[in-house]
């Protein structure tokens, strides 16, 4: 049995050796790139690995040994910068298209990535992710639940390898290869039980230490402050200057705040809250934070600010390069706080350390702030998931404090030299960063939308084509009569056009009746715009029912007086009393004759 089970191993191992021999006459190249074109290696109708007989798992198994054998035979006999190691950057590239055609395990590829990482120095993971950033596209494009614990398990590996002072920017492309590699609403990453970072913690000097320290040392630092003066004004750098910002107004009207060494306990015991902000639903722990916080702002507002200013030249232009900008907030990164009791006045000066720490109270005022009372009642708070939800709520005194100190934070940033640009940026980040927390409390729904059916597509297509398809006039336009025309006697129609009715003026009687049914419509409108319509048209009426009756009955307007317009219309009442007593005719008959 035992011979059985070596004679397809090594079969499979003198043939993927084969294969790597004749990529290394298809590929010239002993660089990464450009990948191995696997197709040349074998005909379209041919197996790369050769026909699978028996059991599919057990072949995949032998590919599996084979395949390590010479990876590590490579590995122990070659360096990563060595020209001949291209051969494992062949190797990967055959199991990569054979995990496709499901000849091999699909995360066999990864699995050797992980071993070929936790062997190497911090600088052949360099030459390895650019292999990976390379081949992203082709890694993950059949993603399986195994491949993708091998991924983040290889990178977070590597992460807690580097140092994110000395290595920031591979650190960074460490995390975008994870954030490419995996989809937006995957939950890998989301930290769905709300676990705040606890152990970053920052270390301080003892406070009463440092004071003693600090009296010693008053009178050297006025010494040096003052040939430091005399220095600056005769060797100005023409590359990189450094501005000082004039003090804040505070500073002009003398008012008071902490020391540096009274103030440098309270500081640096912010970052307690910043890093665990479950301490503040302490009272104690939350009026500690509130004096901390308004003292460093009231300091940040009184000392001088050092702005690190780019050259003469690009200074000229009223808008900078977008790299340039880059360049300038790259230079002031820093992953960790510096601590020092002798630097702490200097980093209050900075007003890169400023923006950092203001940053940091945003963030943690917004995560108050979702803790008050009215923020609870919303939909997405009462159904979030219990770990995400907390008993402390928010008083309406601490709120309105939290809020207050939130846009004094803001606009002192804003104030500062491209403040508006720098507090957009901030501002953006924190808008999204909730959308993604309400997207985590509500147990991190799907945000991948389905697919549109070919049907669906194909109509719309269709539709849209109807749509600005050009129109075309009919001969017969629908909807037109047109038996007018038909109508071959002249003089007929020209004796209509003549009739007096068309253009004889309407009496004003017309008018009066037209302004009756007005009013029996008021009495029945509903609805103040139906009333204020019906007022706008008897007005109308009214005014067209005086001016023709004005031409005939003027010397009854003054019996009108806003009354109905039937008044203008009824038979005088003296000249009706004159004609009941005027004198019969003679040529008249009495009545009682007749009878």
């Amino acid at each position: 049995m035992a011979v059985r089970d070596i004679e397809p191993a090594l079969a499979m191992t003198g043939r993927l050796q084969g294969l790597l021999k004749r990529a290394s006459q298809i590929k010239a190249s002993t660089a990464i790139d450009p990948p191995l074109q696997v197709s040349e290696l074998s005909s379209e109708d041919e197996m790369l690995l050769g026909p699978i007989t028996g059991d599919a798992e057990l072949h995949k198994s032998i590919v599996d040994g084979a395949a390590r054998n010479i990876f590590y035979n490579i590995l122990a006999t070659t360096s990563i910068e060595d020209p001949s190691f291209v051969q494992v950057w062949n190797l990967l590239d055959i199991l990569q298209y054979c995990g496709d055609k499901d000849q091999c395990y699909s995360g066999l590829v990864f699995l050797l990535v992980e071993e070929l990482l936790d062997s190497q120095s911090i600088d052949g993971c360099r030459i390895i992710f650019d292999f990976l950033e390379s081949r992203r596209e082709a890694l993950i494009v059949n993603g399986s639940k195994n491949k993708d614990l091998v991924i983040l398990r290889s990178c977070n590996e590597l992460l807690r390898r580097l140092s994110r002072a000395e290595d920031a920017v591979f650190c960074g492309r460490v995390y975008i290869f994870l954030f490419q590699s995996f989809p937006l609403g995957d939950k890998s990453s989301v930290n769905l039980r709300g676990e705040f970072h606890v152990e970053n913690v920052t270390t301080f000097e003892d406070y009463g230490q440092a004071a003693e320290d600090a009296q010693d040392s008053t009178d050297i630092d006025a010494d040096r402050t003052e040939e430091t003066a005399k220095a600056g004004d005769s060797g100005k750098s023409e590359q990189e200057t450094i501005k000082t910002a004039e003090p804040d107004a505070s500073q002009k009207h003398g008012q008071k705040t902490l020391t540096i060494d009274t103030l440098y306990p309270i500081f640096w015991s912010l970052q307690q809250a910043f890093s665990n902000p479950i301490n503040l639903f302490s009272e104690d722990h939350f009026a500690e934070f509130k004096k901390g916080l308004e003292a460093t702002l009231a300091k940040f507002k009184n000392v001088p600010k050092v702005i690190q200013a780019t050259n003469a030249e690009s200074s000229r232009g009223l808008k900078r390069k977008l790299e340039e900008t880059y360049d300038e907030f790259a230079s002031t990164f820093n992953p960790k706080y510096l601590t020092s009791r002798d630097l702490f006045k200097l980093e209050l000066s900075d007003l890169a350390f400023q923006r950092h720490i203001l940053v940091q109270a945003l963030i943690l005022i917004d995560f108050i702030l979702s803790l008050t009372e009215k923020s609870k009642k919303k939909p997405y708070q009462i159904n979030a998931q219990k770990a995400l939800q907390y008993n402390f709520t928010l008083s309406e005194q601490d709120a309105e404090w939290a809020s207050g100190i939130k846009n004094t934070i803001a606009n002192y940033l804003q104030d500062a030299p491209d403040g508006k640009f720098y507090y957009r940026m901030v501002d953006t980040v924190l808008s999204r960063d909730k959308n993604w927390v309400r997207w985590k409390m509500e147990s991190c729904p799907p945000i991948i939308r389905d697919r549109v059916s070919t049907k669906d597509f194909q109509d719309a297509k269709s539709g849209a084509r109807r749509a600005y398809a050009s129109k075309r006039i009919k001969a017969n336009a629908m909807g037109l009569d047109l038996t007018f025309l038909s109508d071959t006697d002249g003089s007929s129609g020209l004796e209509r056009l003549k009739d007096a009715e068309r253009y004889v003026v309407p009496g004003a009687e017309s008018f009066a009746k037209e302004v009756a049914g007005i009013d029996l419509d008021l009495q029945m409108a509903v609805t103040e715009q139906e009333k204020e319509n019906l007022g706008e048209a008897k007005a109308s009426q009214t005014w067209r029912a005086l001016r023709v009756a004005s031409k005939d009955k003027l010397s009854r307007f003054d019996q009108f007086e806003g009354s109905s317009l039937e008044r203008l219309f009824q038979p005088d009442a003296a000249a009706q009393t004159a004609e009941e007593y005027a004198p019969e005719s003679r040529d008249t008959e009495p009545d009682d004759l007749k009878a």
